[in-house]
């Protein structure tokens, strides 16, 4: 089965790099317009979005502060102007750690960033695109969470933790308020995905080591393999999946 996402728009948070990007590309390969959104490397969103177009999709790139509401909301609307159309898919890809901080040594203003960059993007950034959706009586709205929010991440990582609990939480509430009018808000629990920013920039090659060791199928995840899943959500194969978190960890975390 080939799974085709024809006429539909998506805007992928986050996706100058690592899982963003791959998310991007997977979605537009199968046919999706796709807005590359970034904060930081312009050139490489940019770059992914003239790999698409090479391809022969059709890509944007937009920047956009996710910590602020007036970035987000002029972020849509650009969306919208230059691929003609309201979004049909959404993922909420972008978050970040910052950096391991203790909770003896918390600040007020890092408390704020992370919970703003993980928790607060999704939050309004969901509410800028259900208006549109509401109108055609469909949409895909997909959450990247983190198997920290289930163990509490590794030291330093409390406050990011808790931001991707709270994201798990608001996606179901999403899901029930949103179901009646054909809008399913799901989640992607990725746990130790090698070859991203996040863990080149946070995890020592100790700690890489001893958390693969645990893994169950014996490898580090890949963006790709989260790209398959956010596939799955965008598409219509998980019509009647709402409200989930799907554990994308290699057995790392069971439910």
């Amino acid at each position: 089965m080939t799974i085709q996402l024809q006429g539909k728009i998506a805007l992928v948070t986050g996706a100058s790099a690592g899982i963003g990007r791959q998310i991007a590309g997977t979605l537009a390969a199968s046919g999706a317009a796709v807005a590359v959104h970034y904060r930081k490397g312009r050139e490489e969103a940019e770059a992914a979005a003239a790999e698409i177009i090479q391809a022969g999709g059709r890509a944007i790139a937009c920047y956009a502060d996710l910590t602020k509401l007036e970035d987000m909301t002029s972020l849509v609307r650009e969306v919208q102007d230059r691929l003609g159309g309201t979004v049909d898919i959404l993922v909420n890809n972008a978050g970040d750690l910052i950096k391991r901080v203790s909770n003896c040594d918390m600040t007020e203003e890092h408390y704020t960033r992370v919970m703003d960059v993980n928790f607060k993007s999704c939050v309004f950034m969901s509410k800028l695109v259900i208006p549109g959706m509401q109108a055609k009586g469909a949409g895909k709205i997909i959450h990247l969470t983190s198997v920290a929010a289930h163990d509490g991440g590794g030291p330093g990582a409390s406050i990011y933790a808790a931001s991707k609990a709270a994201v798990i939480a608001y996606a179901k509430g999403l899901a029930k308020e949103l179901a009646p009018h054909g809008i399913h808000v799901n989640c992607i629990s990725p746990g130790f995905i090698g070859r991203t920013a996040f863990h080149a920039t946070h995890t020592s090659d100790q700690g890489r080591e001893a958390t693969v060791a645990k893994i169950p199928l014996g490898r580090e995840g890949t963006p790709q393999d989260v790209a398959d899943t956010a596939l799955y959500l965008a598409s219509s194969l998980s019509n009647y999946l709402t409200g989930e978190t799907i554990e994308v960890n290699g057995g790392l975390f069971m439910r």
